[in-house]
């Protein structure tokens, strides 16, 4: 079983169009939506959830007022001024236990706070696994790290060969969540500075962990000279260029329709998008596994 992780510097980059058509490609895949700040794999690929759960990975103080003697120690203590009059309050606690500790009727305690929501959803592709964290919540890497194990679960016991990650943008703790212990990464960038900026930010996180890495410029053809950029400083350091991906507004007019755009169209994008991902299969070592698909981009046997 392999695990790619498809990555961005930052968001907008068409990050989540490219997984979309990708899991249109492969026959055997689990796919895995670790964007759960803002997911949105979900829109094109239409899940039909089968199994829904709790996400708990934060802790709220709660004062029981019956044991309280109001001696005011714990809101003397708190660093974040969570505690007035004696109440909580919920968005302002961190959830440090100093008040609990402090306490000396024993009058508080610690109760875990749902985050979020996780599930396990069935697509016209296959299996997926996606989250939904709460607002303004935390710990979002855990979830992810938890949405990327169910996947490897599923995968094992169904006998896929490739858990396809819709990674987050950025290069925070979601990002290294997704990238821990995959077999590769396709960083997508698009030919801007702030594209080309963000771009060699992630690659240096897939360096410090040992993620091998490869590029797919989207949109390449707005701007030759950045593209040009990009391609000079993945020569130099030794990251393959493995798409070049032409803008065309037919990508928008598919996710009108909630369609993949290899599902819409048999146009150039669609052709760029398979060599780019039989590129990648040759450079992992992976079986090739790609479905045939008409001249319209109606998948023929899915």
């Amino acid at each position: 079983m392999k695990q790619i992780t498809v990555i961005s510097g930052k968001g907008g980059t068409g990050k989540t169009t490219i997984v979309a058509s990708l899991a249109t490609l492969v026959k055997k895949a689990v796919l895995a939506d670790a964007d759960v700040d803002a997911a949105d794999l979900h829109l094109l690929l239409k899940p039909q959830i089968q199994r829904r759960e709790p996400f708990f990975a934060s802790k709220m103080a709660v004062i029981n007022p019956e044991r309280c003697d109001g001696c005011q120690k714990c809101r003397e203590v708190c660093r974040f001024g969570a505690i007035v009059d004696l109440k909580v309050d919920p968005i302002a606690c961190e959830g440090c236990g100093v008040c609990l500790h402090i306490c000396p009727a024993g009058a508080i305690t610690l109760k875990e706070v749902q985050s979020g929501e996780w599930f396990i959803s069935k697509t016209r592709y296959g299996p997926m696994v996606h989250a939904k964290l709460g607002v303004a919540q935390e710990n979002s890497g855990k979830l992810v790290t938890l949405v990327r194990k169910e996947a490897c679960r599923i995968a094992q016991e169904g006998g896929y060969s490739l858990v396809l990650i819709d990674g987050p943008p950025g290069i925070g703790c979601p990002v290294i969540a997704s990238l821990g212990g995959v077999d590769a990464a396709l960083a997508v960038t698009e030919p801007s500075l702030s594209g080309i900026h963000d771009l060699k930010r992630v690659l240096e996180v897939c360096r410090h962990f040992r993620v091998p890495a490869w590029v797919c410029v989207n949109k390449a053809d707005i701007n030759p000279e950045n593209t040009e950029r990009i391609r000079e400083f993945c020569q130099q350091e030794g990251t393959p260029v493995i798409g070049e991906i032409p803008f065309d507004p037919i990508v928008t007019k598919a996710m009108v329709y909630a369609s993949t755009v290899v599902e819409y169209t048999g146009g150039k994008v669609s052709n760029e998008i398979k060599k780019m991902w039989m590129r990648l299969e040759r450079s992992l070592g992976y079986p090739l596994d790609l479905k045939e698909t008409s001249s319209e981009g109606r998948t023929l046997n899915p």
